[in-house]
């Protein structure tokens, strides 16, 4: 029984019966003008619906009345947006012919519903109804009396029964197209890959600074000397303030999402990731080749953390051991390569998240990238291809 009250008790199965009605206001006043064609206004739901905003407003409208949860969500099973396709605007017209019908039918229902539970309780207090079939079929004034709910009942279970029906209509014949579903689903992809991509930078940004921030302070500690532990800290202030920039950066980003991405760190910077790890303690030998000012801007930001990520596993890892970086501008490739011996750690370098984001983010542009042992070091190499040099 609850089951069965429970419609009743929901404001949206009256909101779609209000959805239902609406309708029988266009029929009620063609009816004024000719009592003779009350199939007119189905003839002008065709041109009225093949209109592209027709569609937009029925289904801003259904969203409202028929399924107010789904309200403004990316996810909605009933669309609100205009007509694109042929395919679109017939099945907008179809959709205003079916929601006529039935807004006729439940009229007529209501209406009729409505006087006849007016004249069973008339007819029950003595007064004659207006309806003649009831003083024949229902003789005893107390027999009407228990006959009124009946229709009541009709009524509600017409209310919740119709409503469903035009939901159920509604969703086939104003729901997305297949594309905007696939514009849908390639919305929800980006961002997707957008909250990826923050994470990495998230990651690879703090990741960094923290690394070398603990191999300083270890260093520091170690080494006995105040002139040492006064270079160290001078280091960790500078990489800190590194972090803090790009976390900016990125909390940016999520502030304002139509932030451009130039504002991310770039190749030409590279210089400030290898000071960074210089300050630790770690020597490294580097060569540069080509031109990096002029690799384009996706390639040389993905280069960038890919770099960072490399030093970042060396000083996590490895400590402050030798590390030789080549970073070369080809003619149609940005070629990075990053090697040092092997850490004594019995964990072994790259045991955590940063191996799998290099090589997405070299997958993401579309290149490759290799990690392991290579000629008795630990060996990381990445191949981005170039569209074109800018």
């Amino acid at each position: 029984m609850r089951h069965l009250l429970r419609p009743l008790a929901a404001p949206v199965t009256y909101s779609r019966w209000l959805h239902l009605l609406i309708p029988s206001t266009v029929v009620s006043l063609w009816m004024f003008i000719s009592v003779d064609t009350p199939w007119m206004p189905c003839v002008f739901a065709v041109p009225v619906g093949l209109l592209p905003a027709i569609r937009l407003a029925e289904g801003v409208q259904a969203q409202l009345l028929l399924t107010p949860g789904e309200r403004g969500r990316a996810d909605a099973s009933i669309s609100a947006a205009p007509s694109v396709t042929w395919a679109d605007r017939w099945r907008t017209v179809v959709w205003l012919e079916v929601r006529l019908l039935l807004a006729a039918a439940a009229g007529f229902v209501t209406v009729w519903l409505s006087a006849t539970t007016y004249d069973l309780v008339s007819f029950s207090v003595g007064a004659r109804p207006s309806l003649d079939w009831l003083t024949g079929f229902l003789q005893a004034r107390w027999l009407c009396a228990l006959f009124v709910p009946l229709p009541v009942l009709a009524l509600l279970g017409l209310v919740v029964l119709c409503g469903e029906v035009a939901t159920a209509a509604a969703r086939g014949l104003l729901g997305p197209s297949p594309t905007e579903r696939m514009t849908a689903l390639e919305e929800r992809t980006e961002q997707l890959l957008e909250r990826n991509r923050i994470a990495r930078e998230i990651h690879d940004s703090i990741g960094h600074a923290l690394t070398v921030a603990v191999v300083q302070a270890g260093a520091a500690r170690t080494a006995g000397s105040p002139e040492f532990t006064a270079r160290a800290l001078a280091a960790i202030e500078e990489t800190g303030r590194n972090a803090l920039d790009d976390l900016e950066r990125v909390l940016r980003v999520l502030r304002e999402p139509d932030l451009p991405s130039s504002a991310r760190p770039t190749m030409v910077e590279a210089d400030r990731l290898l000071e960074s790890a210089r300050g630790s303690g770690t020597k490294i030998d580097v060569e540069m080749t080509g031109p990096l000012a002029l690799v384009p801007g996706p390639v040389s930001r993905e280069g960038y953390r890919i770099l960072q990520e490399s030093l970042t596993n060396v000083l996590r890892h490895a400590g402050p051991v030798p590390v030789r970086v080549r970073i070369a501008v080809e003619e149609e490739r940005l070629e990075l390569e990053v090697t040092n011996p092997f850490p004594a750690s019995p964990h072994g370098p790259g045991s955590g998240s940063g191996l799998r984001g290099i090589r997405e983010r070299a997958a993401l542009m579309g290149g490759k990238a290799r990690t392991g042992p290579h000629e008795g070091e630990w060996r990381v190499h990445a191949s981005l291809p170039l569209d074109h040099i800018r």
